[in-house]
């Protein structure tokens, strides 16, 4: 066992993930920005309860931890909207992989390597536990623009395409939960919240 004073830089350090702002606004607290600390709380909370839609075989505590940790690199590399160009996601990688060392170096050993191999497997998304970490990830914006009228699609003129494609790991891990999807976006392009 590990002791509390080992660990206490790292539980100190998650504190500064509370003042990364995202793109999305709550209209529950007079349209503030959510923070990464909220998102990975919310998205946590979801895959718990949507956990009977994934088709293949999941252990949700391991997908739990990768989503409670999938966001602690912004505390450095800051959060970046998911339709920026390419280049600046490349770029954002590097300095999330540098994030994710610092960070997780915090810990005492073999903590550290720990976290991070469960972090990078969240990034690589090839296993079922990642997988469906990540589609949990990208699925909440969904449901939160779909409540907020277009929220930021509308905001920043998303188009459709954009939307089915950032969802794609849905079809193969949670088929159900990508009809629900394909069927809220017809919704969204009809309202004019997301162009076709």
């Amino acid at each position: 066992m590990h002791s509390v004073c080992d660990l206490a830089e790292f539980i100190c350090e998650l504190d500064k993930l509370k003042a990364v702002k995202r793109q999305i606004t709550l209209p529950a607290d007079n349209y503030r920005q959510e923070n990464s600390a909220e998102h990975s709380w919310h998205v946590a909370l979801m895959a718990n309860m949507l956990s009977e839609y994934a088709v293949k075989p999941i252990d949700i505590t391991r997908v739990t931890r990768m989503i409670l940790i999938h966001d602690i690199v912004e505390i450095d590399a800051g959060d970046m909207f998911a339709f920026n160009h390419q280049s600046d996601h490349d770029a954002q990688a590097e300095k999330e992989i540098a994030a994710a060392k610092r960070i997780f170096g915090l810990l005492p050993s073999p903590l550290d390597n720990e976290m991070l191999e469960l972090w990078l497997e969240f990034e690589a998304a090839e296993t079922a536990d990642a997988e469906f970490a990540k589609a949990m990830d990208r699925v909440l914006p969904v449901f939160q623009n779909m409540k907020d009228n277009g929220g930021s699609w509308k905001r920043h003129s998303i188009a459709r395409e954009k939307i089915e494609k950032r969802n794609a790991h849905l079809k193969s891990c949670a088929p159900a939960l990508w009809d629900y999807v394909l069927q809220q976006l017809d919704i969204a392009v009809e309202k004019g919240w997301l162009s076709q």
